[in-house]
Formats: structure tokens, sequence, C-alpha cells
């Protein structure tokens, strides 16, 4: 069991505690409080003295390439895309993530407690995206979700990867029709199965099932206004759900994007405009969208940019028109809903993971640091420096 005393408790759900008291045992968040109504006395152990500071729920990166496009190590650490071939569903981002990458220690630095991972977006279906904590070494005893979303892209990256190659798609009428042409026929594998339950099972379709049962989103990689409404138009078609990632021109069609109801997942705002596609990108985008409505989360899409900076791209974008608790909710709360795993992480609340992060100061400031991460209710890393005594 550990306990964290005297903490600034924001759990991201309804109740705020001045001088609170959170317990977590065999990884669950038991008891969460005032002070008053602390179990434990000064000189019992494993007790954490927050001393006044802010305690919230871990960060959520709720989109990236990390372990995936490592760091430091070139075409040899790199296996973000299968380039050779548009359709590529089967693929799982849990046989490519690699928990030694730098990436994860950085995040853990950052409060960054969890994360979706999974291809990048030179592929019109570029595979199975995973929900993990960012602590661990094995990734099968890291993941929270898998799979978590399939990945679908609009736009720029399957053009400029195919059209070099001389095969489709080379245009957006091409990847619109791949993808239309890979779900009808995966709806068709779809109803024989649900037909005949002794059909021998395809790999090439048995990936999808989990999409069209509405029980994961497409991830569509989509940043020009009419690449997000193709999505959305796709989506539509087939009764899909869908996560609208970068979103970079979101803030021009915003009210679109509500009448949809699906979310948007923004980033990442702090990279260079080196495409066309993103000439509009912006941090205003995710004031805007979440004026009209829409679920907002922000993300890196580390390594485009670092993982470590999230919570002051959030920052960034509170300081373009993002209420400021709404900054905090699109890096906890808003991505564990989007990612479909708020029944484990994104609020400190009774049942949840014990994900829990001690900052001194508000995270989305630049000299705002993490003193203590926690992952279900093991330490993963804490400043040397600080002293936690009670």
């Amino acid at each position: 069991m550990l306990t964290i005393v005297h903490g600034k408790i924001k759990t991201m759900a309804d109740a705020e505690y001045e001088d609170g008291f959170l317990q977590i045992e065999q990884g669950k968040i038991t008891a969460i409080g005032n002070m008053a109504e602390c179990p434990v006395q000064k000189g019992d152990t494993n007790v954490i003295n927050a001393k006044g500071r802010l305690v919230m729920p871990g960060i959520i990166e709720a989109h990236c390439h990390m372990g995936i496009t490592e760091e430091k190590k070139g075409m040899e650490g790199d296996d973000c895309n299968e380039n050779v071939d548009p359709i590529t569903p089967y693929l799982r981002a849990i046989d490519a993530i690699n928990p030694m990458d730098a990436a994860f220690d950085d995040a853990l630095r950052a409060g960054i407690t969890s994360a979706m991972v999974g291809p990048g977006s030179s592929n019109v279906v570029g595979g199975q995206f995973v929900f993990i904590k960012t602590h661990g070494r094995c990734i099968d005893h890291m993941i929270v979700k898998a799979p978590a979303a399939m990945k679908v892209a609009f736009g720029e990256n399957p053009k400029v990867n195919f059209s070099g190659q001389n095969v489709s798609p080379a245009t957006r009428m091409a990847i619109a029709a791949m993808l239309r042409q890979e779900l009808f026929q995966a709806k068709a594998y779809q109803k024989k199965r649900s037909q005949d339950q002794n059909q021998e099972k395809d790999f090439r379709y048995e990936c999808w099932l989990p999409v069209l049962e509405g029980k994961i989103p497409l991830k569509a990689h989509a940043h020009r206004a009419d690449d997000i409404l193709t999505a959305i138009r796709i989506a539509r078609e087939f009764g899909l759900s869908l996560t609208l990632d970068h979103c970079s021109e979101g803030h021009l069609i915003a009210e679109e994007i509500k009448k949809s109801g699906f979310p948007a997942i923004l980033g990442p705002d702090m990279a260079s405009r080196n495409k066309i596609e993103v000439q509009n990108m912006a941090f205003k985008t995710a004031g805007i969208l979440h004026q009209a409505g829409v679920c907002i989360a922000i993300t890196t899409d580390h390594p485009v940019s670092m993982i470590q900076f999230l919570p002051i791209c959030a920052g960034l974008a509170v300081k373009s028109g993002l209420p400021p608790e709404d900054g905090l909710r699109a890096i906890t709360i808003n991505p564990a809903k989007i990612c479909n795993v708020e029944d484990r992480v994104g609020s400190l609340e009774i049942g949840k993971d014990g994900d829990v992060v001690i900052f001194d100061g508000n995270p989305m400031e630049v000299f705002g640091r993490a003193l203590c991460t926690i992952i279900e209710g093991k330490i993963v890393y804490r400043d040397e420096n600080e002293d936690f005594l009670w």
C-alpha cells in the first residue's frame, strides 16, 4: 500500500482537495479525501508527503510513435511504416515497440504515465495501435488495451510514398477508394463469419472485426479540412467510430466536426510547417474546437515533437485560447475517453489505476516539474533532490 498525504489533489473528476490524501493498494486507488479523514499516521511506512504540491492523474499521450521510431538509431530503429504495401491492417504495434527507447524515460520524467502508440501514416491502412503504460521492459506487461485503434491515413503522406513507386494511391481519390474497398471486403468477411462460425479465419480481415463491431475506432491521420471531411464521410458510410488525429485545419470546419460527434487529437503544433497540408497548423485550433463543443486531446506525435513537451503543448494551447482547466483535461481525462480507457486512467477515482504525478507547479508552465511519477502504485521516477518524508 502507498499513501500520498498533504497534497493539493486535482482529480480531473468532480472533486478537488486543498489538503488531501490518496491511497493506492494492489495498483488501484482505494481511498481519496481530505487529510482529516486520512487513516495513516506520522511514522507509518510507504507514505509520501506531497507538502502541499499539486497531485494529479498521470498525463496521457493520445497519439505517438515512441519505441517504434526510436531516437538515436536511424533506419535500424525505425519500424514506423511498412512502405511497400498501402494496405496493412494486420500489422500490430506491439511487435515493433522497444521499451528501451529513451523516450520512455523522458515520458516518466515529464509525468506521462500512458500513451497510445502505433504505426505511422505512409499507408492508407497502417495497422493496429496499442494503449500502454510508459514503464516496463516487456511490452506484454505494459499493455492496457490491444488493439486500441486501427490507423488509417489521408492526404500527402500516402500520396507521396506510393506515387514515387508508380503505384496507387497517387491521389486523394485513390486513398479514399482503396479504404472503401478494404472496408467493403472486411464487412463481407464479417457477414460470412457471423453466418458460419466454423468458417476458416482469414488473417487479412480478422483484424477488422473489432473496428466493424464498434469496439475500437479508426484512427485517422488527417490534417487538411477536405481530408478531415473525407474521413468523417467514410466513417459514416460504414457506421464506424473515428478519431480525427492532427486535425490541423479543424478550426476552419469546427461546426462540421462538432456535428460529426467525433473527437479530435490535435498536434503536433510545436513542429514546423514543413508540408503543404500543415500550413494552417496553429495552437489556436484547440480553443476553437473546444468552444464549438468538440472533445479534444493534445498530442506531440512523438518523435515529430518530443514527448516530454506534451504538457507545454497544452500550455501553448491555453495561451492561444483554450481555458486552463481544459488544457489539463486535454492531456488527462479527455485522451482517456477518446482512447476508450477512462475506466482505468485519466482521473483520480476509487477503483482506477494508481497512476499519479506530484508536480511542483502547473505542468503546463515551462518551470513546472514532475517530482514523483507513480504507475499502478509503484514509484517509477522521483527527483533525487526532493525529500518526501512526513
